[in-house]
């Protein structure tokens, strides 16, 4: 019985190193081409690309942990994310300001909308230049604004 175990062993044990050997090999394979996938996505620069992925090939694990090290923060999708939202941001604070109630374009010095004839601000009692309808002071010459009531105007009645 032991015999035959001992005839089986380098059976057994070159089955062993051909399955560590086949699983250290994927596991190389698979954190190269990670590294490969992971710098294309954070960088345009092939020379970079070709330099981490070789570094990863030669030092293995060292390697790999290295470049964790090394590697570009954001990816390029995640910069060109921030990019829009800033370009967003910067438009938004250029863009006209726009009608409460119809939603057009109008100017910030407009008190009145263009298109719907909605109030949009009044003018200061003093130096007339244009205020939030809730502003109690003029922020330009310092006149406190009193609350301007207008009377409607009635059509005359035909008798």
């Amino acid at each position: 019985m032991i015999d035959q175990l001992l005839e089986l062993l380098p059976t057994i044990v070159t089955g062993l190193v051909v399955a560590i050997a086949v699983f250290v090999t994927s596991l190389w394979l698979g954190m190269v081409l990670w590294t490969f996938r992971d710098i294309r996505a954070r960088t345009r620069d092939v020379l970079v690309q070709f330099m981490a992925t070789l570094m990863v090939a030669l030092l293995t694990l060292p390697g790999l942990i290295i470049y964790f090290l090394i590697r570009p923060r954001e990816t390029l999708a995640e910069a060109y994310e921030r990019a829009l939202e800033q370009e967003a941001l910067l438009q938004a604070i250029e863009e006209p300001e726009v009608c409460g109630s119809c939603g057009a374009k109008v100017r910030a010095e407009f008190l009145y909308c263009p298109h719907c004839h909605t109030q949009m601000k009044k003018a200061c009692t003093s130096c007339h230049q244009p205020l939030q309808l809730d502003w109690n002071l003029c922020p330009y010459c310092g006149t406190p604004q009193h609350s301007q009531v207008v009377e409607p105007v009635l059509a005359p009645s035909e008798d």
